[in-house]
């Protein structure tokens, strides 16, 4: 029950789940399996997180990716709280009220870049549909700290949709970060029981209104499959944010974090995300990460790296 309960504050982790009755929980295939994290680097990843009073997503989110990324000391931060304003079914972010923002949280953030020694770094949020620009300040002041401490560090932000939040999404790209990423997280007739707290054409438009604001930052987003989509509809939201002129795709393999949470409905297999991959380069895409273990911030670092050179082989051409 750990992914149900917070244990350190003896309520549930998902109080708005809790009453669900149980889902199914289908075997893991052969190709969902990740190494258990050894010592070393994930222990001093470990400590400058815990140190800094940090949170990740690597660990409120429960990613099985965490293992690895922090092994090589890349660890992707979660501002703003550990307590998410949204209620997605498939998110095992602890859900609630949130606490004030921590005024000293953009520099602890950005020490711990410094000591990570990150080259790119990730930071990511919890929806805080209670602040009146939901966050995008916060975002910002953050992006500003880890530029005066690492300069030569590149950035790359995972926002909410700052839905109903008018000027927020100026205040985040005024920042400057390399690249803006917003997840549209499924297809939009999964969204009244997947994501029901969002908007499918607001995150298509926000996406664009970055663009349009600053045409030269990469943007990025990304879905989840096996939550019950049909082929179509994936091949539909990759036309959808080639619309907004999108630069990279990401498509995972969703994992139910426990029986409260939406259910998987299948395991895409390895050849489905290749072909996935295969059609969205076709439609433009500039990069496109696709597999069952993919996730928004892994292999960031080299994942940039590429999206930049596939540009300027684009210009040059």
């Amino acid at each position: 029950m750990a992914v149900v309960l917070d244990t350190l504050r003896n309520r549930p982790r998902h109080p708005e789940k809790a009453h669900r009755a149980d889902k199914p929980m289908l075997p893991k295939p052969a190709w969902i399996r990740v190494r258990a994290p050894g010592p070393g680097a994930f222990d001093e990843t470990d400590k400058i997180v815990r140190e800094g009073g940090l949170h990740t997503v690597c660990q409120e989110a429960s990613c099985p990716n965490i293992g690895e990324c922090w092994a090589v000391r890349h660890a992707t931060f979660l501002i703003m709280g550990d307590i998410c304003t949204r209620a997605c079914s498939f998110c095992d972010v602890k859900t609630g009220l949130p606490g004030p923002l921590d005024v000293d949280e953009p520099e602890k953030v950005a020490d711990a870049t410094a000591k990570l020694g990150l080259k790119h770094v990730v930071v990511t949020s919890v929806d805080r549909d209670d602040l009146a620009d939901g966050g995008a300040l916060h975002f910002a002041e953050t992006i500003r700290a880890i530029r005066r401490r690492s300069p030569g560090t590149t950035i790359e932000v995972l926002t909410p949709d700052f839905l109903r939040k008018d000027g927020a999404l100026e205040v985040v790209v005024e920042a400057k970060p390399d690249v803006f990423n917003h997840n549209l997280e499924t297809v939009p007739s999964l969204y009244l029981t997947v994501r029901p707290g969002a908007r499918y054409f607001h995150s298509i438009r926000l996406l664009q209104q970055v663009k349009e604001l600053d045409p030269t930052m990469f943007t990025k987003s990304g879905i989840m499959v096996g939550l019950g989509e049909e082929r179509n509809e994936v091949l539909q939201v990759m036309d959808d944010l080639r619309s907004a002129e999108v630069d990279f795709l990401t498509v995972g393999q969703y994992l139910q974090p426990s029986r409260k949470h939406h259910e998987v409905a299948r395991y895409v297999t390895p050849d489905e995300f290749e072909s996935f991959k295969t059609v969205a380069y076709a439609k433009g895409f500039l990069m496109v990460s696709s597999s069952p273990l993919t996730r928004s911030s892994h292999h960031a670092g080299e994942d940039f790296a590429r999206l930049k050179a596939a540009r300027d082989a684009k210009l040059s051409r």
